[in-house]
């Protein structure tokens, strides 16, 4: 509660006071009773309760997001050239008048919901495309009085800005620019420039009529029950589109996939083969090495041993002797002896005699 409002209270209080006093007097005089005094006290309290009644009709006191706009009958046009300020103001009791703009952002609604725009009911802006087709725009404009132009709203639209500026400004923008963009487009693929065009001219034009345009909002849009069908049927069918295309992707994809596994199994058995012939081929080569170092070796082993016979002629005797002697049990003697000797010596457990 501000100071204005508070002297406002009391130059109401003073003058219940007044009527108080004045019944009081009466009351006392048709009684008979002396009423010397009260006269007196009746001329203090109507005097009273004029200044206070003065004061609180001066003082005006401004709140921070509001701007004054003071009709004078002192003024040369009615009215002072400058808003007042926020704060704590003085104008010239009876002879001025403050009317207060608030300056905060608000906001005008047109929606096809029936409770939620200014106007109750269907409110959306009905408009036809580039290609004929009728679309409905929900919208809502945000947006504040100029400070600096309060003076100038007042005289052209005093508080009917709204309905008389915001209202048919917004609506016949937002008309003209749907039939510069084909439904397709407004809907999707053209949907920013289509909004960022009502912006810049709706900016315009508030702008030249005192008012500030924070943000146009495009709620939504809505299309005729008619366009709305084929829209869905074409949506049904472009699913289905998809969807054979994805099959298609998905069996292209196991073809390759097949025809990756297959080269790989190929690869392998080439790779396969191609280690088994090296193996083989180098077991042969290995074995066919090992014949030839073999027979070489057997070659110089009997080399060396037709040499060692050639100088050793008695040396086979030797050797098949020896081969012969862990297991003989006879003793051939000389061919002129008829007789054939056992060697007890050489029997296993024996012994001489």
């Amino acid at each position: 509660m501000d100071i204005s409002t508070v002297m406002g209270g009391v130059a109401t209080l003073s003058w219940l006071a007044v009527i108080a006093v004045v019944v009081v007097v009466i009351a006392r005089a048709a009684r008979g009773q002396g009423t010397k005094g009260a006269v007196t006290w009746v001329l203090v309290v109507i005097l009273v309760a004029m200044l206070l009644t003065t004061v609180s009709a001066g003082i005006v006191y401004i709140q921070p997001e509001e701007r004054g706009v003071v009709l004078s009958a002192f003024a040369e046009k009615g009215y002072r050239e400058e808003a007042l300020q926020p704060g704590l103001r003085w104008v010239i009791p009876f002879a001025e008048q403050v009317v207060r703009y608030s300056i905060a952002k608000d906001t005008y609604t047109m929606s096809i919901a029936h409770l939620e725009g200014q106007i109750p009911g269907d409110d959306s802006v009905a408009a036809r495309t580039r290609d004929g087709q009728e679309i409905f725009v929900d919208a809502s404009v945000i947006y504040s009085v100029d400070p600096d132009q309060v003076i100038d709203v007042h005289i052209a639209w005093q508080k009917r800005y709204a309905d008389g500026l915001i209202r048919p400004v917004s609506r016949g923008i937002i008309r003209a620019a749907v039939s510069q963009f084909d439904v397709d487009e407004v809907n999707s693929t053209k949907r920013f420039e289509f909004v960022t065009q009502i912006e810049t001219e709706l900016f315009q034009a508030l702008q030249e009529n005192g008012l500030l345009m924070d943000e146009f909002v495009l709620r939504n849009i809505t299309f005729s029950e008619e366009y709305a069908a084929i829209i869905e049927q074409k949506q049904i069918e472009e699913q289905r589109i998809l969807q054979e295309e994805n099959i298609v992707e998905q069996r292209i994809q196991q073809a390759e996939q097949a025809r990756q596994t297959a080269d790989g199994l190929a690869d392998a058995r080439v790779i396969e083969a191609t280690g088994e012939a090296d193996a083989i081929v180098i077991t042969a080569e290995a074995q066919a090495e090992a014949r030839v170092i073999q027979a070489t070796a057997e070659a110089q082993a009997l080399q060396l041993i037709a040499d060692v016979l050639r100088d050793n002629p008695d040396l086979l005797t030797f050797e098949y002797i020896d081969k012969l002697a862990p297991g003989i049990q006879v003793m051939l003697v000389p061919s002129d002896n008829p007789y054939l000797l056992p060697l007890p010596a050489l029997e296993s457990g024996g012994s001489a005699e």
